[in-house]
């Protein structure tokens, strides 16, 4: 039987330093507790969970991906590639919001910096990126390079590799933050198309992953490993089959916390619009009433 993946205890134990992964980890870690300790100077209190959550969970599972096994076999192996790419696009950001860092700042900066942030928040640019529709669409978009021999090349690059460790977590961090933060307001009618189209969104998401298992030949093109390879590798096939398995599994998985989010902020706003709706008069409801079937005439 074809090995498919390495022992446990090489998976476990086998680590590589990324040089850009580690300053970009430092940076994260030392903006967020410089919010958390400008917050108790001004004699404020940010939940310890929050910060253990941020820290443990979000940087935590980054620090793994990036300096252990994927990020040491990632120029290797295709599978261990592609799916580094797929959890610093999914995992990593979603593990960073739990420790809310965007109402951190909201709390934590001066009344300009809010100003500021309230701003970027605001823009066109975020309002796009907070659209729970992009976030799926733009995963498949970007699964669909590993198809083609761009994968190679950005698999072999080292300058690619640490560019990868950077960006890909900071696009993430841009789609999941607005979804997740309730940044941008949607109307009833808007969310019931975001909700419709996630669901079709499912199975668009399948379909980087099922052309990388179900394809009998190496796309990317990339030649065969020079030297003694582990007694585990696989070979170029079926490193393509595992990819696509993986990508498959973490994409469809990756949509479910985006349905959650989208229920939530649906039953959010249904209760917000019952209690308009409560809150008239009878006049003013006989009036809303007029109206409505007035311009329905």
């Amino acid at each position: 039987m074809e090995p498919a993946t390495p022992p446990v205890t090489t998976f476990l134990t086998t680590w590589s330093f990324d040089p850009a992964a580690a300053a970009l980890l430092a940076v994260a870690a030392a903006l967020y507790l410089a919010g958390v300790l400008r917050l108790r100077r001004h004699g404020h209190r940010w939940p310890a969970r929050l910060t253990v959550w941020f820290l443990l969970l979000g940087l935590g599972s980054y620090a793994w991906i990036s300096f252990g096994f994927f990020g040491a076999y990632s120029t290797e192996l295709r599978w261990a590639f592609t799916t580094r790419i797929a959890l610093l696009l999914f995992v990593v950001p979603a593990l960073m919001s739990l420790g809310r860092p965007i109402a951190l700042a909201r709390a934590a900066l001066s009344t300009t910096g809010r100003r500021r942030t309230e701003r970027v928040l605001r823009s066109r640019v975020v309002r796009v990126l907070g659209n729970a529709m992009f976030a799926p669409v733009f995963a498949c978009a970007v699964f669909l390079v590993f198809l083609t021999p761009v994968a190679a090349v950005l698999r072999t690059s080292p300058w690619s590799e640490w560019t990868i460790s950077v960006l890909v977590p900071l696009a993430g961090m841009l789609l999941v933050l607005p979804i997740a933060a309730h940044s941008v307001v949607r109307t009833g009618f808007f969310i019931t198309v975001e909700f419709l189209l996630a669901f079709a969104e499912l199975l668009l998401d399948a379909i980087p992953g099922l052309l990388l298992r179900l394809n009998d030949g190496v796309l990317d093109g990339a030649a065969r490993i020079a030297g003694r390879m582990p007694f585990w590798f696989p070979t170029p096939l079926h490193d393509q089959h595992l990819s696509g398995d993986f990508l498959w599994f973490i994409a469809e998985v990756a949509d479910v916390p985006i349905l959650v989010i989208l229920f939530v902020r649906w039953m959010r706003l249904d209760r917000r619009e019952a209690k308009r709706i409560d809150d008239l008069t009878d006049e003013q409801l006989d009036a809303l009433t007029r109206a409505h079937l007035e311009r329905r005439g």
